[in-house]
Protein backbone atom coordinates (compact mmCIF):
# COMPACT_ATOMS: atom_id res chain seq x y z
CA UNK A 1 0.00 0.00 0.00
CA UNK A 2 2.88 2.37 0.81
CA UNK A 3 4.52 1.68 -2.57
CA UNK A 4 1.15 2.25 -4.25
CA UNK A 5 0.77 5.56 -2.47
CA UNK A 6 4.21 6.75 -3.64
CA UNK A 7 3.36 5.71 -7.21
CA UNK A 8 0.11 7.69 -7.06
CA UNK A 9 1.89 10.75 -5.67
CA UNK A 10 4.60 10.53 -8.34
CA UNK A 11 2.05 10.29 -11.15
CA UNK A 12 -0.01 13.23 -9.83
CA UNK A 13 3.12 15.33 -9.22
CA UNK A 14 4.35 14.73 -12.74
CA UNK A 15 1.40 16.74 -14.07
CA UNK A 16 0.85 19.38 -11.39
CA UNK A 17 -1.21 21.85 -13.42
CA UNK A 18 -3.42 19.14 -14.89
CA UNK A 19 -3.95 17.58 -11.47
CA UNK A 20 -4.82 20.98 -9.96
CA UNK A 21 -7.33 21.83 -12.68
CA UNK A 22 -8.88 18.39 -12.34
CA UNK A 23 -9.16 18.74 -8.58
CA UNK A 24 -10.71 22.20 -8.86
CA UNK A 25 -13.99 20.83 -10.23
CA UNK A 26 -14.40 18.45 -7.28
CA UNK A 27 -13.30 21.10 -4.76
CA UNK A 28 -15.85 23.56 -6.11
CA UNK A 29 -18.62 20.94 -6.15
CA UNK A 30 -18.13 19.93 -2.51
CA UNK A 31 -17.71 23.56 -1.42
CA UNK A 32 -20.99 24.39 -3.17
CA UNK A 33 -22.82 21.59 -1.34
CA UNK A 34 -21.50 22.76 2.02
CA UNK A 35 -22.19 26.48 1.46
CA UNK A 36 -25.69 26.10 0.04
CA UNK A 37 -26.76 23.59 2.67
CA UNK A 38 -25.34 25.84 5.41
CA UNK A 39 -27.26 28.85 4.07
CA UNK A 40 -30.50 26.86 3.99
CA UNK A 41 -30.02 25.61 7.55
CA UNK A 42 -29.17 29.11 8.77
CA UNK A 43 -32.38 30.54 7.33
CA UNK A 44 -34.44 27.66 8.73
CA UNK A 45 -33.12 28.07 12.27
CA UNK A 46 -33.31 31.86 12.09
CA UNK A 47 -36.96 31.69 11.14
CA UNK A 48 -37.66 29.34 14.05
CA UNK A 49 -36.05 31.81 16.47
CA UNK A 50 -38.12 34.72 15.14
CA UNK A 51 -41.36 32.73 15.22
CA UNK A 52 -40.61 31.67 18.78
CA UNK A 53 -40.39 35.32 19.84
CA UNK A 54 -44.02 35.79 18.83
CA UNK A 55 -44.95 32.32 20.01
CA UNK A 56 -44.86 28.88 18.45
CA UNK A 57 -48.03 27.86 16.57
CA UNK A 58 -50.04 30.81 17.88
CA UNK A 59 -53.56 31.58 16.64
CA UNK A 60 -54.64 35.24 17.02
CA UNK A 61 -58.42 35.68 16.80
CA UNK A 62 -59.77 39.23 16.48
CA UNK A 63 -63.01 41.09 15.82
CA UNK A 64 -64.42 41.20 12.31
CA UNK A 65 -67.41 42.11 10.18
CA UNK A 66 -69.75 39.69 8.41
CA UNK A 67 -69.68 39.63 4.62
CA UNK A 68 -72.77 37.44 4.10
CA UNK A 69 -76.27 37.21 5.52
CA UNK A 70 -76.87 34.42 8.04
CA UNK A 71 -79.35 33.57 10.80
CA UNK A 72 -81.65 36.38 9.82
CA UNK A 73 -78.88 38.93 10.33
CA UNK A 74 -77.69 41.37 7.67
CA UNK A 75 -74.25 41.40 6.09
CA UNK A 76 -71.80 43.97 7.39
CA UNK A 77 -72.63 43.30 11.03
CA UNK A 78 -69.74 43.90 13.44
CA UNK A 79 -68.68 40.87 15.48
CA UNK A 80 -67.27 41.72 18.91
CA UNK A 81 -65.48 38.98 20.82
CA UNK A 82 -66.01 38.63 24.57
CA UNK A 83 -64.92 36.53 27.51
CA UNK A 84 -67.73 34.04 26.90
CA UNK A 85 -66.17 33.26 23.52
CA UNK A 86 -62.93 32.42 25.31
CA UNK A 87 -64.72 29.97 27.62
CA UNK A 88 -66.64 28.48 24.67
CA UNK A 89 -63.41 27.79 22.76
CA UNK A 90 -61.77 26.40 25.88
CA UNK A 91 -64.65 24.00 26.56
CA UNK A 92 -65.70 22.98 23.04
CA UNK A 93 -62.52 22.94 20.97
CA UNK A 94 -60.84 19.58 20.39
CA UNK A 95 -57.83 21.09 18.58
CA UNK A 96 -56.84 23.98 20.86
CA UNK A 97 -54.61 23.24 23.84
CA UNK A 98 -54.57 26.69 25.50
CA UNK A 99 -56.84 29.74 25.15
CA UNK A 100 -56.54 33.18 26.77
CA UNK A 101 -58.23 36.56 26.38
CA UNK A 102 -56.21 39.71 25.77
CA UNK A 103 -57.42 43.19 26.64
CA UNK A 104 -55.27 45.82 24.93
CA UNK A 105 -55.07 49.52 25.57
CA UNK A 106 -52.73 51.98 23.87
CA UNK A 107 -51.67 55.44 24.93
CA UNK A 108 -51.71 54.65 28.65
CA UNK A 109 -49.80 57.26 30.64
CA UNK A 110 -47.11 55.46 32.63
CA UNK A 111 -45.10 57.27 35.27
CA UNK A 112 -42.30 56.07 37.52
CA UNK A 113 -40.27 57.96 40.10
CA UNK A 114 -37.75 58.77 37.36
CA UNK A 115 -39.58 59.31 34.08
CA UNK A 116 -42.91 59.09 32.28
CA UNK A 117 -44.23 58.04 28.89
CA UNK A 118 -47.12 56.72 26.85
CA UNK A 119 -47.19 52.90 26.62
CA UNK A 120 -49.35 50.00 25.55
CA UNK A 121 -50.84 47.67 28.18
CA UNK A 122 -52.19 44.14 27.78
CA UNK A 123 -54.38 42.36 30.32
CA UNK A 124 -53.92 38.60 30.08
CA UNK A 125 -54.35 35.27 31.80
CA UNK A 126 -51.11 33.72 33.08
CA UNK A 127 -51.10 31.05 30.33
CA UNK A 128 -50.69 33.88 27.79
CA UNK A 129 -47.09 34.25 28.94
CA UNK A 130 -46.31 30.66 27.93
CA UNK A 131 -48.12 30.93 24.60
CA UNK A 132 -46.44 34.22 23.63
CA UNK A 133 -42.96 33.42 25.03
CA UNK A 134 -43.04 36.18 27.64
CA UNK A 135 -39.92 35.34 29.64
CA UNK A 136 -38.45 37.46 32.43
CA UNK A 137 -34.80 38.19 33.07
CA UNK A 138 -35.62 39.68 36.49
CA UNK A 139 -38.44 38.97 38.96
CA UNK A 140 -41.41 36.75 38.13
CA UNK A 141 -44.36 36.38 35.78
CA UNK A 142 -48.04 37.04 36.48
CA UNK A 143 -49.53 34.21 38.55
CA UNK A 144 -53.00 32.67 38.82
CA UNK A 145 -53.43 34.31 42.22
CA UNK A 146 -52.60 37.72 40.69
CA UNK A 147 -55.35 37.26 38.13
CA UNK A 148 -57.90 35.71 40.48
CA UNK A 149 -57.55 38.55 43.00
CA UNK A 150 -57.20 41.27 40.33
CA UNK A 151 -53.91 42.43 41.84
CA UNK A 152 -52.36 45.57 40.44
CA UNK A 153 -49.06 44.03 39.38
CA UNK A 154 -47.23 44.38 36.07
CA UNK A 155 -44.53 42.68 34.03
CA UNK A 156 -42.64 45.37 32.15
CA UNK A 157 -41.19 45.15 28.63
CA UNK A 158 -37.50 45.78 28.00
CA UNK A 159 -37.89 49.12 26.16
CA UNK A 160 -40.54 50.45 28.56
CA UNK A 161 -38.26 49.57 31.47
CA UNK A 162 -35.40 51.49 29.88
CA UNK A 163 -37.65 54.50 29.32
CA UNK A 164 -39.12 54.58 32.84
CA UNK A 165 -36.18 53.29 34.91
CA UNK A 166 -33.08 53.67 32.72
CA UNK A 167 -30.54 51.11 34.00
CA UNK A 168 -32.20 50.72 37.42
CA UNK A 169 -33.79 47.49 38.61
CA UNK A 170 -37.58 47.92 38.17
CA UNK A 171 -38.65 44.88 40.21
CA UNK A 172 -40.44 46.03 43.35
CA UNK A 173 -40.86 49.59 42.08
CA UNK A 174 -44.21 51.26 41.49
CA UNK A 175 -45.58 52.52 38.17
CA UNK A 176 -48.61 54.79 37.88
CA UNK A 177 -50.83 53.75 34.94
CA UNK A 178 -53.31 56.56 34.26
CA UNK A 179 -52.92 57.50 37.90
CA UNK A 180 -53.43 53.95 39.26
CA UNK A 181 -50.52 52.34 41.18
CA UNK A 182 -49.13 49.06 39.81
CA UNK A 183 -46.21 47.16 41.34
CA UNK A 184 -43.61 45.87 38.87
CA UNK A 185 -43.00 42.17 39.58
CA UNK A 186 -40.95 41.21 36.53
CA UNK A 187 -38.88 42.53 33.63
CA UNK A 188 -39.20 40.82 30.23
CA UNK A 189 -35.96 39.84 28.50
CA UNK A 190 -35.17 41.78 25.32
CA UNK A 191 -37.03 40.07 22.47
CA UNK A 192 -35.69 40.04 18.90
CA UNK A 193 -39.23 40.25 17.53
CA UNK A 194 -39.91 41.28 13.92
CA UNK A 195 -43.59 40.29 13.71
CA UNK A 196 -46.51 41.31 15.90
CA UNK A 197 -50.20 42.12 15.84
CA UNK A 198 -50.34 45.02 18.30
CA UNK A 199 -46.79 46.32 18.72
CA UNK A 200 -43.51 44.80 19.97
CA UNK A 201 -43.56 43.13 23.39
CA UNK A 202 -40.50 45.20 24.34
CA UNK A 203 -42.72 48.28 24.36
CA UNK A 204 -45.63 46.92 26.42
CA UNK A 205 -46.69 46.26 29.99
CA UNK A 206 -48.51 43.05 30.90
CA UNK A 207 -51.01 43.00 33.79
CA UNK A 208 -53.57 40.44 35.08
CA UNK A 209 -56.70 40.26 32.92
CA UNK A 210 -59.07 40.85 35.86
CA UNK A 211 -57.13 43.95 36.94
CA UNK A 212 -57.17 45.27 33.36
CA UNK A 213 -60.89 44.56 33.07
CA UNK A 214 -61.55 46.53 36.25
CA UNK A 215 -59.22 49.48 35.62
CA UNK A 216 -59.12 49.79 31.81
CA UNK A 217 -62.34 48.32 30.31
CA UNK A 218 -63.28 48.81 26.66
CA UNK A 219 -65.49 51.84 26.20
CA UNK A 220 -66.37 51.65 22.49
CA UNK A 221 -69.84 51.93 21.01
CA UNK A 222 -70.15 48.19 20.42
CA UNK A 223 -68.19 47.07 23.49
CA UNK A 224 -69.47 45.68 26.79
CA UNK A 225 -67.81 44.95 30.12
CA UNK A 226 -67.05 41.44 28.80
CA UNK A 227 -65.47 42.55 25.50
CA UNK A 228 -61.92 41.47 24.70
CA UNK A 229 -59.46 42.85 22.16
CA UNK A 230 -58.31 39.45 20.95
CA UNK A 231 -58.31 35.77 21.80
CA UNK A 232 -54.90 34.10 21.78
CA UNK A 233 -54.76 30.32 21.42
CA UNK A 234 -52.36 27.55 20.59
CA UNK A 235 -53.29 24.16 19.07
CA UNK A 236 -52.05 20.80 20.25
CA UNK A 237 -48.69 19.83 18.78
CA UNK A 238 -50.32 16.89 16.95
CA UNK A 239 -52.46 19.38 15.01
CA UNK A 240 -49.40 21.31 13.82
CA UNK A 241 -47.65 18.04 12.93
CA UNK A 242 -50.66 16.86 10.92
CA UNK A 243 -50.70 20.19 9.07
CA UNK A 244 -47.06 19.64 8.09
CA UNK A 245 -47.83 16.12 6.89
CA UNK A 246 -50.83 17.34 4.89
CA UNK A 247 -48.68 19.92 3.13
CA UNK A 248 -46.06 17.25 2.37
CA UNK A 249 -48.77 15.02 0.86
CA UNK A 250 -50.53 17.71 -1.17
CA UNK A 251 -47.43 19.76 -1.92
CA UNK A 252 -49.17 23.11 -1.35
CA UNK A 253 -51.04 25.26 1.16
CA UNK A 254 -54.62 26.32 0.42
CA UNK A 255 -54.94 29.58 2.33
CA UNK A 256 -58.43 30.21 0.95
CA UNK A 257 -59.76 26.94 2.30
CA UNK A 258 -58.21 27.47 5.73
CA UNK A 259 -56.90 24.86 8.12
CA UNK A 260 -58.78 22.64 10.60
CA UNK A 261 -58.10 25.02 13.49
CA UNK A 262 -59.57 28.02 11.66
CA UNK A 263 -62.61 26.03 10.58
CA UNK A 264 -63.27 24.72 14.09
CA UNK A 265 -62.88 28.17 15.70
CA UNK A 266 -65.26 29.76 13.18
CA UNK A 267 -67.79 26.98 13.71
CA UNK A 268 -67.79 27.52 17.51
CA UNK A 269 -67.96 31.30 17.30
CA UNK A 270 -70.61 31.20 14.53
CA UNK A 271 -73.04 29.43 16.85
CA UNK A 272 -72.64 32.14 19.48
CA UNK A 273 -72.74 35.15 17.15
CA UNK A 274 -75.08 33.74 14.46
CA UNK A 275 -72.91 34.15 11.39
CA UNK A 276 -72.07 31.76 8.56
CA UNK A 277 -69.08 29.60 9.63
CA UNK A 278 -67.83 29.81 6.02
CA UNK A 279 -67.64 33.61 6.28
CA UNK A 280 -63.90 34.26 6.57
CA UNK A 281 -64.37 37.96 7.32
CA UNK A 282 -66.67 37.51 10.32
CA UNK A 283 -63.64 37.04 12.58
CA UNK A 284 -60.04 37.77 11.71
CA UNK A 285 -57.53 34.97 12.31
CA UNK A 286 -53.78 34.67 11.98
CA UNK A 287 -52.38 31.18 12.45
CA UNK A 288 -48.60 31.35 12.70
CA UNK A 289 -48.43 27.58 12.17
CA UNK A 290 -49.51 28.17 8.56
CA UNK A 291 -46.77 30.77 8.17
CA UNK A 292 -44.26 28.34 9.65
CA UNK A 293 -45.34 25.51 7.34
CA UNK A 294 -45.21 27.83 4.34
CA UNK A 295 -41.69 28.95 5.24
CA UNK A 296 -40.52 25.38 5.86
CA UNK A 297 -41.96 24.36 2.50
CA UNK A 298 -40.14 27.24 0.81
CA UNK A 299 -36.88 26.35 2.58
CA UNK A 300 -37.35 22.69 1.62
CA UNK A 301 -37.84 23.59 -2.06
CA UNK A 302 -34.85 25.93 -1.94
CA UNK A 303 -32.75 23.19 -0.36
CA UNK A 304 -33.78 20.70 -3.07
CA UNK A 305 -32.74 23.22 -5.73
CA UNK A 306 -29.41 23.81 -3.97
CA UNK A 307 -28.76 20.07 -3.76
CA UNK A 308 -29.55 19.62 -7.47
CA UNK A 309 -27.14 22.42 -8.42
CA UNK A 310 -24.45 20.99 -6.16
CA UNK A 311 -24.85 17.46 -7.53
CA UNK A 312 -24.61 18.71 -11.12
CA UNK A 313 -21.44 20.64 -10.25
CA UNK A 314 -19.96 17.63 -8.49
CA UNK A 315 -20.90 15.31 -11.37
CA UNK A 316 -19.16 17.61 -13.82
CA UNK A 317 -16.09 17.51 -11.61
CA UNK A 318 -16.29 13.72 -11.58
CA UNK A 319 -16.46 13.66 -15.38
CA UNK A 320 -13.35 15.83 -15.42
CA UNK A 321 -11.52 13.32 -13.22
CA UNK A 322 -12.63 10.46 -15.47
CA UNK A 323 -11.39 12.23 -18.61
CA UNK A 324 -8.01 12.99 -17.05
CA UNK A 325 -7.65 9.39 -15.91
CA UNK A 326 -8.48 8.15 -19.43
CA UNK A 327 -5.80 10.47 -20.81
CA UNK A 328 -3.42 9.09 -18.17
CA UNK A 329 -4.21 5.52 -19.29
CA UNK A 330 -3.44 6.47 -22.89
CA UNK A 331 -0.16 8.15 -21.95
CA UNK A 332 0.96 5.19 -19.84
CA UNK A 333 -0.03 2.40 -22.25
CA UNK A 334 3.57 1.22 -22.72
CA UNK A 335 4.10 1.30 -18.95
CA UNK A 336 1.04 -0.93 -18.55
CA UNK A 337 2.45 -3.32 -21.19
CA UNK A 338 5.83 -3.51 -19.41
CA UNK A 339 4.18 -4.13 -16.02
CA UNK A 340 2.04 -6.92 -17.43
CA UNK A 341 5.03 -8.44 -19.24
CA UNK A 342 6.89 -8.53 -15.92
CA UNK A 343 4.03 -10.41 -14.25
CA UNK A 344 1.55 -7.76 -13.08
CA UNK A 345 -2.03 -9.03 -13.27
CA UNK A 346 -4.97 -7.12 -14.72
CA UNK A 347 -6.21 -6.76 -11.14
CA UNK A 348 -2.94 -5.08 -10.10
CA UNK A 349 -3.17 -2.58 -12.97
CA UNK A 350 -6.86 -1.94 -12.32
CA UNK A 351 -6.24 -1.35 -8.61
CA UNK A 352 -3.42 1.13 -9.33
CA UNK A 353 -5.49 3.31 -11.66
CA UNK A 354 -8.60 2.98 -9.50
CA UNK A 355 -6.59 4.10 -6.46
CA UNK A 356 -5.18 7.10 -8.35
CA UNK A 357 -8.65 8.26 -9.40
CA UNK A 358 -10.09 7.60 -5.96
CA UNK A 359 -7.30 9.46 -4.15
CA UNK A 360 -7.52 12.41 -6.54
CA UNK A 361 -11.27 12.70 -5.98
CA UNK A 362 -11.25 12.17 -2.19
CA UNK A 363 -8.34 14.58 -1.71
CA UNK A 364 -10.26 17.19 -3.71
CA UNK A 365 -13.38 16.53 -1.67
CA UNK A 366 -11.51 16.93 1.62
CA UNK A 367 -10.13 20.26 0.42
CA UNK A 368 -13.63 21.35 -0.66
CA UNK A 369 -15.11 20.39 2.71
CA UNK A 370 -12.36 22.30 4.54
CA UNK A 371 -12.76 25.39 2.35
CA UNK A 372 -16.55 25.31 2.80
CA UNK A 373 -16.27 25.02 6.57
CA UNK A 374 -13.73 27.85 6.69
CA UNK A 375 -15.92 30.18 4.61
CA UNK A 376 -18.88 29.41 6.87
CA UNK A 377 -16.84 30.38 9.93
CA UNK A 378 -15.75 33.64 8.28
CA UNK A 379 -19.33 34.58 7.40
CA UNK A 380 -20.46 33.83 10.95
CA UNK A 381 -18.01 36.45 12.25
CA UNK A 382 -19.95 39.17 10.38
CA UNK A 383 -23.13 40.92 11.66
CA UNK A 384 -26.04 38.67 10.69
CA UNK A 385 -29.49 39.85 9.54
CA UNK A 386 -32.77 38.88 11.20
CA UNK A 387 -34.16 35.44 10.34
CA UNK A 388 -30.63 34.16 9.65
CA UNK A 389 -28.70 32.24 12.30
CA UNK A 390 -25.50 32.02 10.31
CA UNK A 391 -23.87 29.41 8.07
CA UNK A 392 -24.59 26.18 9.93
CA UNK A 393 -23.05 22.87 8.88
CA UNK A 394 -24.99 19.91 10.26
CA UNK A 395 -23.83 16.32 10.50
CA UNK A 396 -26.42 15.50 7.84
CA UNK A 397 -24.72 17.94 5.45
CA UNK A 398 -21.30 16.45 6.17
CA UNK A 399 -22.60 12.89 5.77
CA UNK A 400 -24.37 13.76 2.51
CA UNK A 401 -21.23 15.42 1.15
CA UNK A 402 -19.04 12.44 2.02
CA UNK A 403 -21.54 9.91 0.63
CA UNK A 404 -22.02 11.85 -2.61
CA UNK A 405 -18.30 12.36 -3.00
CA UNK A 406 -17.66 8.64 -2.47
CA UNK A 407 -20.15 7.71 -5.19
CA UNK A 408 -18.63 10.22 -7.62
CA UNK A 409 -15.12 9.04 -6.75
CA UNK A 410 -15.90 5.38 -7.39
CA UNK A 411 -17.77 6.19 -10.61
CA UNK A 412 -14.97 8.44 -11.88
CA UNK A 413 -12.20 5.93 -11.12
CA UNK A 414 -13.81 2.63 -12.14
CA UNK A 415 -14.11 3.05 -15.92
CA UNK A 416 -10.53 4.30 -16.58
CA UNK A 417 -9.17 1.55 -14.31
CA UNK A 418 -11.05 -1.11 -16.26
CA UNK A 419 -9.83 0.34 -19.54
CA UNK A 420 -6.24 0.11 -18.30
CA UNK A 421 -6.68 -3.44 -16.98
CA UNK A 422 -8.23 -4.63 -20.26
CA UNK A 423 -5.22 -3.64 -22.41
CA UNK A 424 -3.49 -6.69 -23.92
CA UNK A 425 0.25 -6.74 -22.98
CA UNK A 426 1.51 -7.21 -26.57
CA UNK A 427 -0.63 -4.39 -27.97
CA UNK A 428 0.36 -2.16 -25.07
CA UNK A 429 4.07 -2.74 -25.72
CA UNK A 430 3.64 -1.95 -29.43
CA UNK A 431 1.69 1.28 -28.68
CA UNK A 432 3.40 4.49 -29.75
CA UNK A 433 2.11 7.97 -28.94
CA UNK A 434 1.53 9.99 -32.09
Amino acid sequence: MLELFFQIWANLSANKLRSFLTMFGIVWGVTTIVLLAAVSEGFRRGNQVVLRELGKNVVIIRNGRTSTQAGGERAGRIIRLDIKDVHALKEQSRLLEHVTPELMRGGVQAKSAFNAGSVGVSGVWPIYQEIRTIEVERGRLISEADNREARRVAVIGHDVCKQLFADRDPVGAQVMLNGLPYAVVGKVRKKAQDSNYTGPDNGRLFVPYEAMRKDFPHAGQFDTADSVSAIIATPHQRVADELNRAVEREGKINFEKGGPVENEVRAILARRHRFDPRDREAVSMWNTALSSVFFNKMIGSMNEFFVAVSLITLALGGIGVMNIMLVSVKERTREIGVRKALGATSRDVQWQFFSEGLCLTLLSGALGLGIGAGLCQLVNLLPLPARFSGMIITWQTAAFSVATLSVVAVAAATYPARRAAALPPIEALRYELS
